[in-house]
């Protein structure tokens, strides 16, 4: 019988996150990580994510079904939705929308475009070096960290 490890909630988003990212890499196999995580910036997960939604949902669910978590079945405390608070504050300032055309030669742009696909490269380094801790290399696909 198989032992379940209940990843910590923080996690849960840099676990979307780098599972969003492995299905790009999935349909273009020959992009580098870095390629697949700005093409994720492309997508409307990604603009969920910038916007605060992915969180909002969440705790949403979670407020409806008394803070009790459905994948770990169990209460939530409150210090811990705290810091999902402040996760989902930390997006969205990270996480900017990044108009579709904008002009190469717009530095500030370009800056706030790298910011955000550095954020998202350590989310999914994150959740590696978690699964790496938790003996879990299965689940590990993009090896970021190696």
């Amino acid at each position: 019988m198989e032992t379940r490890i209940d990843k910590p909630y923080i996690l849960r988003v840099a676990e979307f996150i780098y599972l969003e990212i492995c299905k790009i890499k999935k349909k273009e196999f020959n992009l580098e990580v870095k390629e697949a995580i700005q093409k994720f910036t492309e997508t409307n997960q990604y603009n969920e994510l910038s916007l605060g939604k992915f969180h909002e949902k969440w705790f949403s669910d979670l407020k409806k079904n008394n803070y009790i978590d459905l994948e770990s079945n169990q209460k939530i405390p409150d210090q811990i939705i705290k810091l999902l608070e402040i996760q989902r504050d930390t997006m969205i300032k990270q996480l900017i929308k990044i108009p579709k055309l904008y002009e190469t030669k717009n530095n500030q742009l370009i800056e706030l475009s790298n910011k955000a696909s550095n954020f998202l490269w350590r989310m999914c380094e994150s959740y590696e070096l978690w699964c790496k801790e938790s003996k879990q290399k299965n689940l590990i696909k993009l090896n970021m960290t190696d």
